[in-house]
């Protein structure tokens, strides 16, 4: 079996000056999760390092780039899946956590349990020694000035949501497995607490993709993207909304793109040349 990953950044509008480092961080991702699998390595391990990288990237919703919720702070969800044998671990509200990705692994591998929350997950970052991230250093500028101008009266909290969205990964390794893992920060200036995270599977890469986007419009008039990868490595990159970062590796070949029908193609090592790092 020949490993592919395929990675996203959101789902949504991505504004001019953002479109780059947007494009540059879901190729980084994709080329960081496919040098584990290059190396023999997990598809579990490989979504876990792409998503860890998106976390790190302020470009984007999770992690370091999460919006605030009302208080003023970074609230996040994340969640990992094993198609090896259905485990699944999550978190959610979890704060001061640099990669909520590597906690809820943990969960998942170290507890009996599928999802921790607020309190308890904290609480079970601190007994496994994952160090604390002071709440300031995961906040950006631009998710203050969000946050500041969703506070004025007039202000139109959806118009800030358009172009927000859950980071994910999903892959293949050698073995034929598959996993999958999300990360987000959630909604700007969301209530204390809230939680919201969907996940869908089933048939084709392209048909789940585009059934899933269909049912979404049809159901309840929702935008978003999918990404999805089968057993035999097929893979598929789908979005309702304007714009969605998007990157893959298969067969030692880089895809990726933000706009519908946008798609460019490069080499593993023109990738990394570009990147200046090696795997």
């Amino acid at each position: 079996m020949k490993p592919v990953i395929v990675v996203h950044g959101g789902a949504g509008r991505i504004f001019k000056e953002r479109e780059e480092g947007s494009r540059t961080g879901v190729v980084r991702a994709a080329l960081r999760g496919y040098g584990i699998l290059k190396q023999g390595g997990s598809a579990l391990d490989a979504v876990e390092e792409a998503v860890r990288s998106m976390e790190d990237d302020p470009h984007f919703n999770a992690g370091c780039g999460s919006v605030l919720n009302e208080k003023g702070e970074v609230e996040m969800d994340a969640i990992i899946m094993d198609g090896k044998n259905l485990d699944s671990g999550a978190v959610s509200a979890v704060k001061c956590i640099a990669n909520p990705i590597k906690l809820a692994r943990l969960v998942m591998e170290k507890t009996k349990h599928m999802l921790l929350t607020d309190r308890g997950a904290h609480l079970f970052a601190q007994a496994m020694g994952i160090p604390e991230t002071p709440g300031e250093k995961l906040i950006t500028e631009r998710s203050r000035e969000r946050w500041k101008n969703n506070l004025e009266p007039d202000s139109n909290p959806q118009e800030f949501q358009k172009d927000l969205g859950t980071v994910g990964a999903v892959a293949i390794d050698s073995e034929g497995n598959v996993a999958c893992a999300t990360s987000t920060g959630g909604l700007s200036n969301k209530l204390t607490g809230r939680v919201g995270d969907t996940a869908c599977i089933g048939m084709s890469p392209e048909m789940a993709a585009d059934t899933s986007l269909d049912y979404m419009k049809t159901r309840v008039g929702g935008l978003g993207g999918v990404i999805v990868v089968d057993n035999s490595g097929e893979w598929a990159a789908r979005f309702s909304t304007k714009q969605m970062s998007w990157a893959t590796v298969k067969d030692d070949q880089v895809h990726y793109g933000i706009y519908a029908g946008e798609r460019h193609t490069k080499s593993v090592d023109e990738a990394l040349a570009s990147e200046g790092e090696g795997f």
